[in-house]
This record gives C-alpha cells, sequence and structure tokens, in this order.
C-alpha cells in the first residue's frame, strides 16, 4: 500500500508540474500582414517576407514554444521569396503553411497567453499594421504586462508608433534597429522608398527612439536588445533575434 501511496503522490507531483510548466511556457504571436502590393498602378509587392517570418517561427517552435499568427483580417497572409532551408522545413513539419492560411483576428486573441510579439519584414506590416488600432493595442499590451517585441527589416515600423498607456511611444528612448533609410533611398523595391507611408528609420526616431543604421552598428546585422525590445536591421539575423528574444524571456523569469 505504501509503494502505490507513494507511486501515486509522484504521478500527482509529476502532473501538478507539467500542468505549471505548461502554463508557465506560454506562447508566442506573430504578427503578419495581409496586404499584397503598395496601391501603385506597377502594383510594387508588400507581402510578408518569408525569410524574415519562417525562420524565428522555427527557432520559437524548436524551444518549444507554441507559435499563433494574427494579421489586421485574420485569414491568408501571403508571402514573398522561395521557401528554401530551414523556411522549407518549418513549413513542411512544424505547422507554419495552416497557421498561415488561417491567420487569427485580433478580437480572437487572449493576450494573457502570450510572452512576446514577433513582427518580421516585407513591406506589407507598414500599410496594414503600423497604423491599425487593434494590432497597434496588442503590441503594447503584451509589451506592459512584460513581455517582450522583436522585429527584423521594416518589422520594427509595425510598431514604431505604438503609443503605451502612459501616453508615450513604445519606442521613445530606446535603441531600435529597423530597415535603414540610405538602404530604402538606393533601392528600387519602393521606389526609393517613396510608394511607402514612412521610412522605418525616420519614424523610429520622429517617434522618439534611437534609430540604429548603418553608420553607428560596425555590423550591420548586429541584434540590438533594450529594454525588452529586441530588433535588426535585415533578413539575415531574424532567427536570432527569435533566440535573444527566449534568452531574455528565461532570464526574466529567474529573477
Amino acid at each position: 500500500m505504501k509503494t502505490i501511496s507513494g507511486l501515486l503522490i509522484a504521478w500527482i507531483l509529476v502532473c501538478y508540474v507539467g500542468e505549471v510548466v505548461a502554463i508557465e511556457q506560454k506562447k508566442v504571436l506573430i504578427m503578419v500582414s495581409n496586404t499584397l502590393d503598395m496601391g501603385d498602378p506597377e502594383k510594387h509587392d508588400a507581402r510578408n517576407n518569408l525569410w524574415e517570418v519562417a525562420p524565428p517561427h522555427h527557432v520559437f517552435m524548436s524551444h518549444g514554444y507554441s507559435v499563433d499568427f494574427v494579421s489586421p483580417n485574420g485569414g491568408k497572409a501571403e508571402f514573398m521569396m522561395n521557401p528554401v532551408g530551414i523556411s522549407s522545413y518549418t513549413i513542411k513539419y512544424e505547422g507554419f503553411a495552416d497557421k498561415t492560411q488561417r491567420t487569427l483576428k485580433p478580437k480572437q486573441l487572449d493576450l494573457s497567453q502570450y510572452w512576446g510579439v514577433f513582427i518580421g519584414g516585407g513591406y506589407g506590416p507598414l500599410f496594414d499594421i503600423a497604423n491599425n488600432k487593434s494590432m497597434q493595442t496588442i503590441i503594447a499590451a503584451v509589451y506592459q504586462a512584460g513581455g517582450i517585441i522583436g522585429s527584423s527589416g521594416h518589422g520594427a515600423g509595425a510598431f514604431a508608433n505604438v503609443i503605451l498607456p502612459s501616453g508615450a511611444y513604445l519606442v521613445q528612448g530606446k535603441k531600435v534597429a529597423g530597415f535603414p533609410d540610405s538602404t530604402e533611398k538606393s533601392k528600387s523595391w519602393a521606389k526609393q522608398g517613396t510608394l511607402l507611408p514612412f521610412l522605418v528609420e525616420s519614424q523610429l526616431n520622429k517617434n522618439g527612439a534611437k534609430a540604429q543604421n548603418k553608420e553607428l552598428l560596425v555590423d550591420k546585422h548586429e541584434v540590438i536588445v533594450d529594454q525588452r525590445i529586441v530588433s535588426t536591421m535585415f533578413l539575415p539575423s531574424a532567427a536570432l533575434v527569435a533566440k535573444e528574444m527566449i534568452r531574455l524571456r528565461e532570464l526574466g523569469s529567474k529573477h
């Protein structure tokens, strides 16, 4: 009987600890755009960049975190770039395609479930996330609750306009690396930036951020961490942003 009682107690403890761990793990929310083009006659591409969203998704999943996708309108999110390498892997084995075909609407979210929000690049987020009240509220709420916000490339523009309950901009006084003006103005992708609602670096600075650029950073692919905002200028470091977000969360959970 003692053996059975001991086993029963052990089983209860395992179940209890497992439940606590599951609760503590929480989820990561990835924001994606529903925009397809920039609205110009030539229909310049404004979809999400697969190489800035799929690799972070894989990093979160491989570290044991569930990932949900949300977009302004819900439903299908479109991507540019071909699926290669880790992007192909996460599409085939980690449910990426199913999730991005059926993204959630903002009203469907229980924000208490999420410890972090990640926004990748592609021009889309500048058109329908950066000034969408519901999406901006989500970012502010997760950050205000102690969560972590991450971005790659143009993704930083998605939260450049977020205002916290205090009335201050989320980015105010923080170092943030977003797609730099100098690169934008040298590329034809958005007609040297003239098709965009704003330039990411300029908008960050306008709202009080200490925007990082190629002149300030020795390594243009550096990941910048400042007060629970993790960001990088260009897509090769998107997966590293996800890893740094996890590291920051795990470090915070020890205190």
